[in-house]
């Protein structure tokens, strides 16, 4: 396992923002096959097509920008990890990525012209500045999209990578607090920043995704080098031997 020790003052934003400069490849070889599976069903649900203008909010390696170019649409990437953006920029050179934060939208006026859609990562939505930041730049009609992990007892993958930690290690290690987790897409308060609050005006729908592990070892390790802050977690405890098979 590998990833930088964080400070104990660090914010949950700067802790997560270095994190993901440093897990960017090991994040698209590691989780890559597995969160790439939802990008038709988050099409789909936000109607992408031809000529469908697109700003596609923590973008990561660019898998949703790809899939709705593919479709035609006319697609900005934005993320807040500038090895994210230039490892998204490698893999999909015809497509527009740009560095930037959801809490602070590096655009103004008509920089940008308002997009028919908004497709961003969970987390981006998780306070109320990034909630505003996506209806600024979010055409009067337009739709907004996005996916969220379900919890660890659906989740299967996380279920299993937690209970290891429960069980062999510790949680309690002095990570910064993310205050935004919530068992909901959108917290109340972020969600107040759109009409119709944006976690009300339609409904989830579950999207299955399949992981195909070479091996236990291979699953713990992808966490640990491809995540942040169960990366983070490992990083704070002393390098130790996981079980030969995962806990059931």
């Amino acid at each position: 396992m590998s990833g930088a020790t964080p400070s104990p003052s660090i914010s949950f934003h700067d802790f997560e923002q270095a994190g993901w400069q440093r897990a960017a490849t090991s994040y698209h070889d590691g989780f890559g096959p597995i969160t790439s599976q939802v990008v038709q069903p988050l099409l789909d649900a936000a109607r992408v097509g031809k000529g469908t203008r697109l700003l596609d909010v923590a973008s990561g390696p660019g898998y949703g920008s790809a899939g709705a170019a593919v479709r035609g649409a006319i697609v900005i990437g934005m993320d807040f990890s500038g090895e994210m953006v230039a490892l998204a920029r490698r893999l999909h050179p015809d497509i527009e990525f740009r560095e930037g934060d959801a809490q602070a939208m590096p655009f103004r006026g008509r920089a940008l012209r308002r997009r028919d859609d908004v497709l961003p990562g969970r987390t981006s939505l998780r306070t109320r500045a990034g909630a505003r930041g996506g209806a600024r730049v979010l055409r009067r009609g337009g739709r907004l999209a996005f996916t969220w992990w379900q919890t660890p007892d659906k989740a299967v993958g996380f279920g299993i990578i937690r209970e290891a930690l429960q069980r062999h290690g510790r949680t309690d290690v002095g990570l910064p607090e993310d205050r935004r987790s919530s068992s909901t897409p959108i917290p109340r308060s972020a969600a107040s920043a759109w009409s119709p609050p944006a976690s009300e005006t339609s409904p989830s729908e579950p999207v299955v995704l399949t992981w195909r592990a070479a091996s236990p070892e291979d699953m713990f390790d992808t966490y640990f080098r491809a995540s942040v802050r169960t990366g983070g977690a490992a990083a704070r405890r002393r390098r130790r031997s996981w079980p030969r098979s995962a806990p059931r």
